[in-house]
């Protein structure tokens, strides 16, 4: 765009803006996406699908973006989620609260408007459930790593009593 100014001697003068463009990586809006629904009541999480549970069990993963697939153009969003809702709350409650704060994050970072929201509900787990569900193999090896790390100071403690209760023994056969 090119408009025309006049400067103080009077003679008019060009100023024109750089062109280009500003665009959105889909990881980015996953992001925001991700970040936005973290505290939407009911919701108790974001479904990646077999491959992306199968790597979140074996190995601790804050990954945001999980779940959350989305189409990006220049002046608008299209956003598809499959999440786990908690037992006991409302699908269309859920729906409601998960519109509103994508739409408000995704405009307020990009400026770019939300046009779609497809939400499919793949499981209802009540919060129990979910939280034993989310631990992972990781999780798993390192609890086991701690348990026999106990067990085995608890048998070098009991090899040192027993050895210090011989060796102070004032009944020795053999003097």
């Amino acid at each position: 765009m090119t408009t025309e100014k006049t400067n103080t001697q009077g003679t008019k003068t060009e100023n024109t803006e750089p062109k280009g463009t500003l665009t959105f990586d889909d990881k980015v809006i996953q992001k925001i996406v991700g970040y936005a629904i973290e505290n939407v009541s009911g919701l108790l999480g974001v479904d990646g699908g077999f491959v992306a549970n199968i790597k979140n069990k074996l190995v601790n993963s804050d990954n945001p973006t999980d779940g959350i697939g989305v189409e990006v153009g220049k002046e608008q969003v299209a956003v598809d989620l499959n999440i786990i809702m908690a037992y006991g709350h409302n699908a269309h409650d859920i729906y409601k609260q998960l519109t509103e704060v994508i739409n408000k994050q995704v405009k307020e970072t990009t400026d770019l408007a939300l046009i779609e929201l497809n939400v499919e509900v793949v499981d209802i787990q009540t919060p129990k459930e979910f939280d034993d569900s989310q631990t992972s193999l990781q999780d798993r090896v390192s609890d086991a790593g701690s348990v026999i790390k106990e067990k085995t100071t608890d048998g070098v403690d009991a090899v040192k009593k027993t050895t210090s209760q011989v060796v102070n023994n004032d009944d020795d056969r053999v003097k």
